[in-house]
């Protein structure tokens, strides 16, 4: 029988040496059982509601009677991630003209030819959309603005379900702009639907994205990959009508006393100046 691994504490008689090399090096866990993945195992939209898609271990989607496992990100996946949700809440902040969901939201895609529930990365719903976004919705019935993926790439099913899969059942379903987010570049993407419904990329001027559902949110492509400091933005022309106003108000208004300081130093320099020569010229000095 395998010595249970114990604590030790003051009133413990168990030593170090009591111990099996099992449960140095792991210690032994009985009857565990991790959580099994059902990637691809058939089921009905209803059992997926009700089973799956808040399910406690795995992120769920459903394509068309199928269960798909959102995969892991890495680090710098994440990063970039969290830099584009930085910016964007700084834009919001100044405009608030929609919602962002940035948990496991998800929401039904009624295709042609097959049915699917999506829970983008993030996703966005303007405040004109004729479906709102409730404060206490755990899924969205209407159609998302924009969706952003963070590129899963461990396998080429994961790209190509980011890069096609998704692609054309965000053009097909309405949402407006679908981003990309890939911090190498290879795969990373932006597109807008034009008038016929079809998904053209967004042309990047002098290396920025502009937003059309977003009037006015723009960022620079190479930053996605760099990822600079907000604080760095402020005085960067695509970034200085909406990244932290506060700041850069607080800064003009000290940059407006120091010059201010300077003018009355400098007339009082002025003032001691004639002041001196008049001495002079009236021989008191």
């Amino acid at each position: 029988m395998t010595t249970q691994a114990i604590a030790p504490t003051l009133d413990s008689v168990t030593t170090f040496y009591e111990l099996s090399l099992a449960d140095i090096i792991e210690p032994s866990v009985e009857n565990e059982e991790w959580p099994q993945s059902e990637e691809r195992r058939r089921v009905s939209e209803e059992v997926y509601w009700a089973e799956y898609y808040e399910h406690p271990d795995f992120c769920y989607e459903w394509n068309n009677g199928y269960l798909e496992v959102r995969p892991m990100a890495d680090y710098e996946k994440i990063a970039t991630y969290h830099w584009f949700v930085k910016v964007l809440d700084s834009y919001l902040e100044v405009y608030p003209i929609a919602r962002v969901m940035i948990l496991e939201i998800g929401f039904r895609l009624t295709l042609p030819h097959k049915t699917t529930i999506r829970k983008p990365d993030l996703s966005l719903v303007l405040h004109n959309n004729p479906i709102a976004l409730g404060d206490h919705d755990r899924t969205y019935r209407g159609i998302f603005d924009l969706c952003v993926e963070s590129l899963s790439d461990s396998t080429k099913k994961e790209i190509e379900r980011d890069t096609k899969v998704k692609k054309s059942e965000y053009e097909g379903i309405g949402v407006k702009e679908y981003y990309i987010l890939d911090p190498s570049g290879v795969h990373q993407a932006f597109y807008r639907r034009n008038p016929w419904g079809v998904y053209v990329p967004i042309k990047a001027v002098d290396g920025v994205i502009r937003s059309t559902v977003l009037p006015g949110f723009q960022f620079r492509i190479a930053h996605l990959t760099h990822r600079p400091a907000l604080m760095s933005l402020v005085t960067d022309p695509v970034y200085r009508d909406f990244v932290m106003l506060d700041y850069q108000a607080e800064k003009a208004r000290a940059e407006q006393e120091r010059a201010r300081a300077e003018q009355e130093r400098a007339r009082a320099n002025r003032a001691e100046q004639e002041l001196q020569l008049l001495k002079q010229k009236l021989g008191l000095i």
